[in-house]
């Protein structure tokens, strides 16, 4: 099993990298951007190895464009510049970009492949979301498809392309159909993982580059796990 590794600006996985943006393989421990743990953000340490790599003076601009759950891993993108960042949003927003992840679930899902649709419901006193099959009051509509991509000896790797980003929302309508994700212990998986992590990796991003207009795809390599190296 893979203990826990932060990222530094020495160890950075850099999946593509242009004078516009920046694209990170995330690690279990790294938070995308500043909360009140006060850890240092993954966007810090890009900034940090952008800074010394360019011999930049100053402040470095890095632009957040989305997140990843904390015990999550996998594609995280930054803006380079304020109009990369300004355009990236704004595909972010209208859901102009494809993702794709894979998440280790213990038990088998009741069908091979599958569109969930679910509400959801953000509860901010333990910061997580509830599936309901019908819409409930302050709930956002969630959608998602999945297919099994394996079956592994005790576990079930599932591909999930997202339709919505909602908080939560992989693991909170996996959790809801009976499948919560390896080390998920937020949604009901029995037991942590020895990293904290959960088994949910963001593998594939495909959009068109905010400046150049050409179309990027980017998979970003499993953690060096034995279940992640299996599938």
């Amino acid at each position: 099993m893979s203990e826990k590794i932060i990222s530094t600006k020495d160890n950075l996985q850099i999946l593509h990298e242009d004078n516009h943006i920046i694209v990170i393989n995330k690690r279990v421990g790294d938070i995308v951007q500043g909360d009140k743990t006060g850890d240092k953000p993954l966007s810090d340490v890009v900034k940090e190895y952008i800074k010394e790599k360019y011999n930049k003076p100053g402040d470095v601009f890095l632009g957040v464009v989305h997140r990843l759950d904390r015990p999550t891993t996998g594609i995280v993108i930054f803006a380079r510049t304020s109009k990369a960042l300004t355009r990236l949003n704004e595909m972010f927003s209208q859901r102009e970009t494809k993702k794709t992840y894979w998440a280790v679930v213990k038990n088998q899902p009741p069908k091979t492949e599958d569109i969930l649709i679910h509400f959801l419901k953000r509860n901010p006193k333990n910061n997580t979301s509830k599936a309901h099959l019908k819409e409930v009051p302050e709930s956002k509509k969630a959608s998602l498809d999945y297919k099994i991509i394996k079956k592994l000896d005790n576990y079930y790797a599932l591909e999930i392309n997202l339709h919505t980003g909602r908080h939560h929302q992989i693991r909170s309508q996996l959790s809801a159909i009976g499948c919560p994700i390896k080390g998920d212990l937020k949604y009901g998986f029995d037991r942590s993982n020895p990293d904290g992590g959960i088994h949910l990796h963001a593998r594939k991003l495909i959009f068109t580059h905010p400046v150049t207009k050409e179309l990027i795809e980017i998979t970003a390599p499993v953690p060096n796990d034995t279940i992640w190296k299996s599938i």
